[in-house]
């Protein structure tokens, strides 16, 4: 059997209930088809990248499964049809893949990955303003004349 992942794209319109109904419905094609269905993440509500069926936000999902090599285009068949779903992708994962889905990090994440826990806040502080490049500001003289034409 090999390893794959499901990747939903699910309709935001949708909710909370209709939804759950949409990825059971998917792991019960990937049961129906000998598969063996594994961890699911919810990324939540997402912005898509660009307009899809006038819709600008969607749901994402991921789902694990191992499955026979037929498994997949089965898949694919059944999430075509699918009203709700709009976009599906089967990916194959290698058997040394531990490639884990994780979703995006927040901004005061990342700032909290920035500075580092030994270093003092006032320290990180007086770093970040020393790579800032000083603005050169116009001189007062200059900024009235134009604002007088």
């Amino acid at each position: 059997m090999n390893k794959y992942e499901l990747a939903l794209v699910v309709s935001a319109k949708l909710d909370s209930d209709a939804r759950a109904a949409v990825v059971e419905k998917a792991k019960g094609y990937i049961s129906r088809h000998d598969g063996v269905v594994g961890e699911t993440e919810e990324w939540g509500k997402r912005k898509l990248a660009y307009e899809i069926q006038k819709q600008t936000e969607a749901y994402y999902y991921f789902i694990q499964f191992e499955g026979e090599s037929d498994c997949p285009n089965e898949l694919e068949k059944r999430m075509r049809i699918m009203d709700n779903v709009l976009r599906y992708l089967v990916v194959r994962k290698d058997e040394n893949d531990t490639f884990k889905v994780n979703p995006e990090k927040t901004e005061e994440e990342e700032i909290e990955e920035e500075v580092p826990a030994e270093e003092p806040v006032e320290e990180a502080v007086e770093a970040a303003e020393e790579e800032e490049a000083p603005a050169e500001e116009a001189p007062a003289e200059d900024a009235a004349e134009e604002t007088a034409e």
